[in-house]
């Protein structure tokens, strides 16, 4: 059996990247997947949900066309969900159909099937065929959280998964996690006709973006009268004859059609049953070069815990590979700092870097710069005034900190606001460069002036 110089465990966003990447890089690879190629983000995450989402976003248009001098002739709306099933699948089918041309462009030799590590880097697959490799990349991903409470086995209680194939609105949906997963499907469904309430632990909504990004997104979720309940812990789901009960150790109670459960994530550790290898809160543990406790395994993704976005699974894919393959040289080292963060709707909010909040705790004096989008022409043009920008920054230095924003396309100027932060811009940077007019990425020159306090479209401080 001639060994593969790379053998990659998962075809999801971390697993096809790295098998194309050793393969540009020379390498005689082989890429087991049990599934679909494309993982959890194409095939039930990522994309369904922005298809799903399009929808919603065009639902909530169509009110604002009377206003806008566009008269239809039948103002009725009715839902077809099989249909916009069929089109999600229609999707996602046109992106795996790519994802297999890359790889067979590339001579990568696909397993179908389950595969299993074994010791000195053995790989079973269920489906019949035994290899090895000389480095292994362990891309397994992630899977969703079924929590240990009363009553979550009921077909009515559904995950991410299986909540993306329902052939029925629900007339009430409860959501239980108020993170980006469970605002987004709050957005969806509410759109399309259900009544939605969000039940989150903690005591504000999507916690891990800055505390203004959260209230602002709150007050537009309740705007759109989805019910929002933070600080509540779920305590029990029970059945009834209409639906189910959620039932919270607040001692409330929440009447449901059907429930999505959307607390988190946890590593899909099937391929590494049975082996010795060192795991963190149940993800793998990895160096900072993503090299596992083996010697010759590396785990870039979901599957070690450390960023669980499908972007940074695309970049730690990449570094994994090339330290893999570098026997010599130096390696490199993944840093999550850089890394965008967003979640889609209408608006959306993206966050790259630092919060104000997390500047403050490294002491440093700051400046923060704001700008809303009330006072930009494009946003005013849409009808997507809402929203703002911020800008932090080290005030000695005027060093760009982070960016964390709100409103009309902001998941595409994030990535503005990321290349900034990796080349070490200024906010005087982004303040003297001209940007498109007009244009909602304006705004991040208009808050980075602000920060400055140049700021031309901004009334006067007093």
């Amino acid at each position: 059996m001639i060994p593969y110089d790379i053998a990659v465990l998962g075809g999801g966003p971390a697993g096809y990247v790295a098998a194309i990447r050793a393969a540009q890089l020379g390498a005689r690879v082989a890429l087991i997947e049990a599934e679909r190629l494309g993982g959890t983000c194409l095939n039930h995450g990522c994309i369904p949900t922005k298809t799903l989402l399009h929808n919603a976003e065009f639902l909530r248009e169509l009110p604002k066309a009377k206003q806008r001098g566009i008269l239809l002739a039948d103002p009725g709306v009715t839902l077809d969900l099989p249909t916009m099933t069929r089109h999600k699948e229609t999707v996602v089918g046109k992106l795996i159909t790519g994802i297999t041309g890359l790889l067979k462009s590339y001579g990568i030799e696909v397993f179908q099937g389950r595969g299993t590590i074994r010791s000195n880097l053995k790989i079973t697959v269920d489906s019949g065929s035994e290899l090895t490799a000389k480095k292994i990349i362990l891309a397994g991903g992630s899977e969703a959280i079924r929590p240990p409470i009363p009553g979550i086995e009921s077909p009515k209680v559904l995950t991410s998964r299986e909540i993306l194939n329902l052939e029925a609105v629900p007339e009430k949906l409860l959501i239980i996690g108020g993170g980006v997963i469970g605002v987004e499907f709050a957005r969806i469904f509410n759109a399309f006709g259900s009544e939605v309430a969000i039940l989150e632990l903690a005591e504000r909504l999507v916690p891990f973006f800055d505390e203004e990004i959260s209230k602002n997104l709150t007050l537009q979720l309740k705007k759109e009268k989805i019910q929002i309940q933070t600080g509540t812990k779920v305590a029990r789901f029970q059945e009834t004859a209409s639906g189910l009960e959620v039932l919270t150790e607040e001692g409330k109670t929440f009447s449901g059609t059907l429930a999505l459960v959307s607390t988190g994530r946890k590593a899909n550790l099937s391929a590494i049953e049975g082996l010795e290898i060192k795991t963190e809160r149940g993800f793998v543990w990895t160096d900072p070069f993503l090299e596992t406790s083996i010697p010759g395994i590396y785990a870039p993704g979901d599957i070690n815990g450390k960023c669980m976005l499908a972007h940074a699974a695309f970049q730690m894919a990449e570094i994994a590979v090339e330290n893999a393959l570098n026997e010599s040289g130096s390696k490199k080292e993944f840093r999550s700092r850089n890394i965008p963060a967003v979640l889609y709707g209408s608006p959306e909010a993206a966050s790259v870097g630092w919060t104000e909040a997390e500047a403050k705790q490294s002491g440093k004096a700051l400046k923060v710069g704001r700008f809303p989008f009330t006072a930009n022409g494009r946003a005013l043009a849409a009808d997507q005034g809402s929203g703002f920008v911020k800008v932090v920054a080290d005030a000695e230095t005027e060093a760009l900190l982070g960016v964390q924003m709100i409103g009309p396309s902001v998941s595409e100027i994030v990535n503005e606001a990321a290349v900034l932060l990796s080349v070490g811009a200024s906010v005087r940077d982004i303040a003297e460069t001209p940007h498109g007019h007009p244009s909602c990425s304006e705004a991040l020159q208009e808050a980075a002036a602000d920060a400055l306090g140049i700021a031309v479209h901004l009334p006067k401080k007093r």
